[in-house]
């Protein structure tokens, strides 16, 4: 097993240093691939392959960002997680592999009424890597690309029947997905790398205020190469969404229900309802 320590781009690139080593090749198992792949494969890969999730802060524990808790969480316990954890696991390995990557936040922008500005709680990246300067982002839930985009403003992309686009709006720029005719704005962000404190700040309110939707209520999410969404939430009454770029259903799912769901649509196996009606794994009760 080949293990790596990631290297740390200097100035504007800075990025949280990987403390211990950091599993290339586990993380690489876990989502399917081997050698050195590109970037894109490794978006593509991660995006299919490691489920969005909220587990752990809608039962009152917060994210971890530390390289070793993600990579025992989301690679050797097979768990997932949102998008601090998805995006700076992919991170670690990008850098691993020789990329340099900056941290971005961005507020969302999709589903906030008119005038609402919300705070800065979804991570995102921006890597250089072979003469390539890219948004990488494997964490945004119901949305996310399957692919990294080119840095900035420019063309539409199709992404197994998903558009996405990315233009200026102020200072702003925003990524945007199709809706029929239409553009949905999906998030809003500066340009400007942060530092790691910013990002934990940002990841301490979004995994323990209780206004945060991901404490109040549960999302777990998949998408496959085909464009295929699956997508289980409590946040408009409990139900599975399934969609596909030319269409959506939706099933009510019974809360008996929802441990064998995890496990066989979603690939989280181990939970159970304890006495108070809160998914925990199997093991803690």
């Amino acid at each position: 097993m080949s293990r790596h320590r990631g290297p740390v781009a200097g100035g504007q690139w800075l990025v949280a240093r990987v403390h211990g080593v950091f599993d290339l090749d586990g993380y690489l198992a876990r989502i399917g691939l081997g050698g050195r792949p590109t970037v894109a494969e490794i978006h593509r890969a991660h995006a299919t392959s490691i489920p969005f999730e909220n587990l752990n802060p809608r039962r009152g524990i917060p994210a971890s960002l530390a390289v070793e808790d993600l990579q025992q969480k989301l690679v050797a316990e097979r768990r997932g997680g949102y998008c601090f954890e998805h995006n700076l696991l992919l991170a670690a390995a990008l850098q691993a592999l020789g990329a340099e990557v900056g941290l971005l936040l961005a507020r969302v922008r999709l589903g906030a009424d008119p005038g609402v500005t919300r705070p800065r709680t979804h991570l995102l990246l921006r890597v250089a890597t072979d003469g390539e300067l890219l948004h990488a982002d494997v964490g945004f839930g119901l949305g996310t690309p399957l692919e990294p985009l080119p840095f900035g403003p420019g063309a539409e992309h199709d992404q197994s029947g998903w558009r996405f686009r990315v233009v200026e709006d102020g200072p702003e720029l925003v990524l945007q997905t199709a809706d029929g005719d239409e553009w949905l704005d999906l998030y809003g962000f500066l340009a400007q790398p942060v530092p790691m404190v910013d990002v934990e700040t940002s990841n301490w309110f979004t995994s323990t205020h209780p206004r945060s939707p991901f404490v109040s209520g549960l999302s777990v999410g998949t998408q496959e190469l085909d464009g295929t969404r699956a997508w289980l939430s409590d946040w408009n009454g409990l139900a599975l969404a399934v969609q596909t770029p030319a269409d959506t259903t939706v099933a009510p799912v019974a809360l008996e229900d929802v441990p064998q769901l995890l496990a066989e649509r979603f690939g989280l196996a181990g939970f159970v309802l304890d006495d108070g009606a809160q998914l925990v794994p199997a093991d803690s009760r």
